[in-house]
């Protein structure tokens, strides 16, 4: 499992995710406990990010009913509180019991997923997960879904499996993560849009931004799509359908990227993005990451108070554990458009302090469920203008 990446001239190992681990570790309990293979070293994951991983496994147990694989997690260049870690997962046929909180398998309909010992459990509603189930993401939870599932159809087995997932060292570890403040309890969550863990230096992530946006300008061209991550580029092509190859990845880095764009002579901006990241536009944060500010709670409340919302409102949104849940409470009370536009207003001041007349700009807020929520006043015409001259 050697995948690098190139950054500040560097190269610099990349690592897997949690999710990952509890794939390879359910693929291999799985292949043993059904008789696909005798026993496997390492099992080879395709990620969501189009790269196959060969992770290493360890076998921990087996009977005629249960079989437990573990994966030590490995963050690469740039280790985070998980390095190291180790990942369990047991498979079994078929459960005496399952609990009402298991994930259950829309295609597969024979599996059942469950989070065990030092995974967290979610206690707030506004989670993707609901309350009392395991913090177990969505796309994790599908790889081992269609890994095991896969797995049943090579073995033409048809009965009820139960997949668990435990991390021992979860409950102390999530003390060191933003866990309890998300409304996550007991241990860590497993998690993994990409499958893959890329080295996370500041420098070497604003370096990479710094190469994009020339290897832009050097071909000649002066219109900059950005997005935070994979969520903000597949609404840039799913839903805005703007090319890709003219768009960067900026990460929490929206000031640098505003700078850098106009010191490498980008005319036209665009910046789109989930609004748990952008709202914090709206109070002249530039840096999004959770580390260095938050405000989400503040800058919704004090938005809702100026559209007509009530103190008692204001504290409501103040609790909220996501802006998902602050959205659905907008929603409910009918402020919502009118929270957006105003939040939006603020946001395109703040960015105009940042970029002067150098860059004509515009940003785009979505979110998950309910997809597009509002925009700056030229965003409408910046996208017409982008597709012009893809």
């Amino acid at each position: 499992m050697e995948q690098y990446i190139m950054k500040n001239q560097r190269r610099l190992r990349s690592g897997i995710t949690t999710g990952t681990c509890a794939v390879a570790a359910a693929q291999a309990a799985a292949m043993k406990l059904l008789g696909v293979s005798s026993g496997e070293d390492t099992i080879a994951v395709y990620t969501p990010k189009g790269i196959t991983v060969n992770v290493p496994v360890t076998l921990i147990s087996v009977t005629g009913n249960s079989c437990e694989y573990m994966v030590v997690k490995d963050s690469g260049d740039d280790p985070d509180v998980t390095n190291g870690v180790k990942v369990y997962t047991r498979v079994e046929k078929p459960p005496e019991m399952i609990s009402e909180t298991a994930f259950h398998s829309r295609d597969y309909s024979e599996l059942y997923l469950e989070g065990g010992t030092g995974i967290g459990r979610i206690t707030k509603k506004g989670l993707e997960q609901a309350v009392g189930q395991a913090a177990i993401n969505i796309v994790p939870r599908e790889m081992i879904f269609r890994a095991v599932g896969e797995i049943c159809r090579q073995a033409e087995y048809r009965d009820t499996l139960l997949i668990t997932v435990s991390i021992p060292e979860g409950e102390e570890l999530a003390r060191k993560t933003f866990n309890p403040r998300l409304g996550i309890e007991g241990g860590l969550s497993v998690l993994g849009t990409s499958g893959i863990l890329e080295p996370m230096s500041e420098k070497a992530i604003v370096d990479t931004i710094e190469t994009e946006i020339k290897l832009l300008a050097a071909q000649g061209r002066k219109q900059l799509l950005a997005a935070p991550g994979n969520y903000g580029q597949s609404y840039i092509a799913d839903y805005l359908h703007l090319d890709m190859e003219q768009s960067v990845k900026c990460s929490n880095y929206i000031g640098e990227t505003i700078d850098l764009a106009v010191a490498y002579g980008m005319e036209h901006f665009l910046l789109v993005g989930n609004i748990g990241k952008l709202v914090k536009l709206a109070a002249g944060i530039m840096n999004t990451h959770s580390r260095v500010a938050d405000a989400r709670g503040e800058i919704f409340a004090v938005h809702t108070v100026l559209c007509g919302g009530t103190r008692e409102m204001a504290e409501v949104l103040m609790k909220c554990v996501n802006t998902e849940q602050m959205l659905e409470y907008l929603e409910e009370w009918k402020l919502r458009e009118p929270v957006m536009k105003s939040i939006c207003q603020r946001i395109e001041e703040y960015m105009g302090y940042r970029i002067g007349e150098k860059m004509k700009f515009g940003v785009v807020l979505f979110s998950e469920r309910f997809g597009y929520l509002g925009q700056t006043s030229d965003a409408g015409e910046l996208c017409r203008y982008l597709a012009e001259h893809s």
